[in-house]
């Protein structure tokens, strides 16, 4: 799949994802099972008075150690939860309105960990359908959708394949044809090459950079990868259920130190950087990249 094409401008100002002092803590129950209402100085928020805007057609990293908030904040925008208070919309549409959650999940689809959990056909083009039927669709344009979607995802010649034959990485590509067939405005990707070998990482995000730069499609990408991190137009890092830094990729990693404060690492190119500017060679903070690091020796040699 060809990941240089040149991504869409968008900076029509138009939001996929608004939230307002967005909060969530999940029920408690005591040792019988009835739920508890814990003391207001002792309830455990999960995410805490989160505002967060992020614009159609934005490729959004978000990042945080285990426990942090994270995926239960990328569960809101699907309305797979729901706030306790505060204000989410996805595509102007109240997210918090269970009413609405068909309409919002239309829109903002989402891909898991593990791609053996989002398999329910026994063919791969009748998995890519299932969602679709679900949402009504008519059975020619459900042919048509589907035949799409797995041409975007490089796997239209596994259409007859059963899908539990295939490696991690095609099973992964097929769930995320199958969110494309519903035609979403918006893919979440929880962690969805956590359980992939490197062969399978690299599959995977080649197809997600692809849905972003080619066909405008917003990406909202959770992951303790750093290098899948720094493909992102823009990085948000939660910690104790809170944003505690917002910014491009190059000025998040460039803060090495208070990244690993917060329990992250950071680009392995980054690391190396970082610890030869400590040993006396003057590095740009801001490298990302194999080749960008390389160039910036290659300029320390000749200006030595």
């Amino acid at each position: 799949m060809d990941t240089t094409t040149q991504k869409p401008n968008h900076t029509s100002g138009l939001m996929m994802i608004q939230t307002e002092h967005l909060t969530h803590y999940y029920d408690e129950f005591d040792a019988q099972g009835n739920e508890v209402t814990p003391q207001e100085g002792a309830i455990r928020y999960s995410i805490k008075d989160i505002t967060l805007s992020v614009p159609k057609g934005q490729f959004l990293c978000i990042l945080g150690h285990n426990g942090s908030g994270k995926s239960t904040l990328a569960k809101h925008f699907n309305a797979l939860l729901l706030p306790v208070s505060g204000t989410i919309l996805v595509d102007g549409i109240d997210a918090a309105n269970p009413e609405n959650t068909w309409q919002v999940r239309s829109r903002a689809g989402m891909v898991f960990q593990n791609p053996d959990n989002q398999m329910v056909a026994t063919i791969v083009e009748e998995d890519v359908a299932f969602g679709c039927e679900n949402l009504g669709v008519a059975p020619q344009e459900i042919r048509r959708r589907v035949d799409q979607a797995l041409k975007d995802v490089n796997m239209y010649e596994f259409r007859k394949h059963a899908p539990h034959l295939l490696s991690g990485g095609q099973k992964q590509r097929v769930a995320i044809a199958g969110i494309l067939a519903m035609r979403p405005e918006c893919i979440i990707f929880d962690e969805p090459t956590a359980m992939l070998d490197p062969a399978g990482r690299r599959e995977v995000m080649a197809t997600v950079r692809e849905l972003n730069r080619t066909f405008g499609i917003t990406v909202i990408h959770i992951t303790h990868y750093m290098e899948e991190a720094v493909l992102a137009d823009r990085i948000v890092v939660v910690d104790e259920g809170q944003i505690v830094m917002d910014d491009v990729p190059k000025n998040i990693f460039s803060q090495v130190a208070h990244m690993k404060s917060l329990g992250l690492d950071v680009p392995q190119v980054t690391e190396v950087a970082h610890l030869l500017s400590q040993r006396g060679i003057p590095l740009d903070a801001h490298l990302l990249t194999i080749d960008e690091l390389v160039e910036a020796l290659c300029q320390y040699k000749q200006n030595m």
